[in-house]
């Protein structure tokens, strides 16, 4: 069995801004995300955690560098859970999005749907779900991070729900949440979703 936490990465200006980041490079933790960061590594700290993925955006890593420090681990850079290829749609708020006639195409048959100048959603699903088979057959017997982003994380968790990928979007994950799977070859356990804890800047 391999035990694999899905870390989605912590508060940015974008995320804090209600923007789609995409691959937008430089787009670093803010005050509140790095205080995430070190209280998810905190909370990290009793699980056997033995290799950390990373999505190689920087927002992802800086939130897995902590997680790594405190287990004295190197981060593992991995570009399929690295985030959804927005294309067009990449910087833009989503206010201004929900308004063009593609939202409601995404939100309700992602299946069917692609980001102009993008990637389809199927597509990131079967990307992001390949890469953790890899981990797992990698890794049998671990405990493994991946720190990856929103949309990522909750297309691989319906994914192992057995939940259709039109239903995606009804998983919530908030930054720096920690979503946990257990996979062996006798089956999926989903243990938790979207497990947050409250951090404050003084």
């Amino acid at each position: 069995m391999t035990r694999i936490l899905l870390v989605r990465h912590a508060e940015n200006n974008y995320t804090q801004t209600g923007k789609l980041a995409g691959w937008i490079k430089g787009v670093h933790l803010n005050d509140v995300g790095r205080l995430q960061a070190t209280t998810l590594a905190d909370n990290l700290a009793i699980y056997p955690i033995q290799y950390i993925y990373s999505s190689p955006l920087v927002r992802a890593l800086e939130t897995a560098r902590p997680i790594a420090a405190a287990k004295n681990l190197n981060v593992l850079k991995c570009t399929q859970i690295g985030e959804v290829r927005y294309g067009q749609w990449q910087g833009k708020s989503l206010r201004m999005l929900r308004r063009r006639k593609l939202w409601n195409q995404i939100q309700n048959v992602p299946s069917l749907s692609s980001f102009p100048d993008g990637e389809s959603i199927r597509y990131a699903q079967s990307r992001a779900v390949g890469a953790v088979e890899t981990i797992v057959d990698k890794h049998s017997k671990s405990c493994v991070a991946l720190v990856s982003h929103a949309d990522v994380i909750k297309m691989i968790l319906a994914h192992y729900m057995g939940l259709a990928l039109d239903l995606y979007q009804r998983i919530v994950v908030d930054t720096a949440s920690i979503s946990e799977l257990y996979i062996s070859y006798d089956g999926v356990k989903v243990i938790r979703i979207n497990q947050t804890t409250k951090v404050s800047v003084k």
